[in-house]
């Protein structure tokens, strides 16, 4: 078992996304002093109800960026970006991702922080078929999909930091599933919840929990080594054991058939093509059906040993989201 953590000073951005509350939470039950970085005033209040300090800044602003982070603090946790699918807003994702990226990249040095914790995406080693492990190459820069390449493009601009003498770690999660989440991996609760699930995904992935991720985080920040990227596997399962399982939680049926790979893409541009006219990104974009046709298993071998991770069970992750959309009225 994984010796107990030091507790310590630590600067979150995204603190009021899915992956960062969680993240908050842990970091605060573990005893850590956090401030966390908000746009607007409500986000505020999300953040001191999870015991953390809100600090008013911008990504995309480098001078109250610079002013947010505190001199000495041990840890910055960089948690915020744009997950979108959506052709139409990867411009808007550019510079989250990546001038955001280099802007914190910027702050932390400028602070004197001890320690960068990046969060990325296993989307950077690319959407293939079979294990992924951290010493495949890097290609999610010449990915047709917008999120694949800006991730990795910010971990370059981390890689850059590094060669300027920040202390830097870089953690790449599977899918995440658990609590928080409204719109991301959760949408197929909403969707098998109002019936709208027109077919199974043909392909599978690794799914983790967002509480082991955000331990790994603060694991990342104490004991990973400077320059790594550790992924974060778990339960690997076909789209149809996931939604099977979701159906099973929330009483709804599931359809029996699995929509073939041109077809779901094809669906995927019809209902781009519909959001054209109504502005509102759609639950299936092509460069969505493209992930959930591919059949990778990530690896976390290294996430494990060096940072005490431990993969939990699907059925696990998923009752903790369930339970959580439910209390909070997300699912009537």
């Amino acid at each position: 078992m994984a010796a107990a953590l030091e507790p310590g000073t630590a600067f979150v951005t995204g603190g009021t996304g899915f992956v960062g509350r969680n993240l908050i939470e842990q970091l605060v039950r573990a005893g850590w002093q956090v401030t966390a970085l908000h746009r607007r005033p409500e986000q505020a209040a999300v953040i001191r109800g999870h015991g953390a300090d809100p600090v008013a800044g911008d990504l995309l602003d480098p001078d109250t960026l610079r002013r947010a982070v505190p001199k000495g603090v041990e840890a910055v946790f960089h948690v915020a970006g744009d997950t979108t699918l959506w052709r139409r807003h990867e411009a808007r994702q550019y510079r989250i991702n990546v001038i955001g990226t280099r802007n914190v990249v910027a702050a932390a040095l400028n602070a004197g922080a001890g320690r960068l914790v990046q969060t990325s995406t296993w989307n950077v080693y690319g959407l293939g078929f079979g294990p992924v492990t951290e010493s495949d190459p890097r290609v999610g820069r010449d990915s047709p999909v917008g999120y694949d390449r800006t991730k990795t493009l910010a971990e370059d601009e981390v890689l850059s930091g590094i060669e300027r003498g920040l202390p830097a770690v870089i953690v790449n999660p599977s899918h995440i599933i658990g609590r928080y989440d409204t719109g991301n991996w959760a949408r197929m609760f909403t969707m098998v919840a109002a019936g709208k699930v027109p077919g199974i995904p043909p392909g599978s992935g690794s799914f983790c929990q967002a509480e082991q991720v955000a331990l790994a985080h603060i694991a990342a920040a104490r004991r990973g080594r400077v320059g790594e990227h550790y992924l974060l596997g778990g339960a690997n399962a076909t789209f149809r054991e996931v939604f099977e399982t979701i159906g099973a939680l929330l009483g709804k049926p599931v359809p029996a058939r699995t929509v073939p790979a041109p077809l779901l893409k094809a669906y995927g541009g019809l209902l781009t093509l519909m959001a054209a006219f109504t502005g509102r990104e759609p639950d299936v974009t092509p460069a969505g059906a493209r992930m959930v046709s591919r059949r990778p298993y990530v690896t976390s071998d290294k996430a494990e040993q060096e940072l005490g991770y431990r993969p939990v069970p699907l059925q696990t992750m998923l009752e903790d989201c369930h339970r959580w959309l439910v209390e909070n009225g997300y699912l009537g």
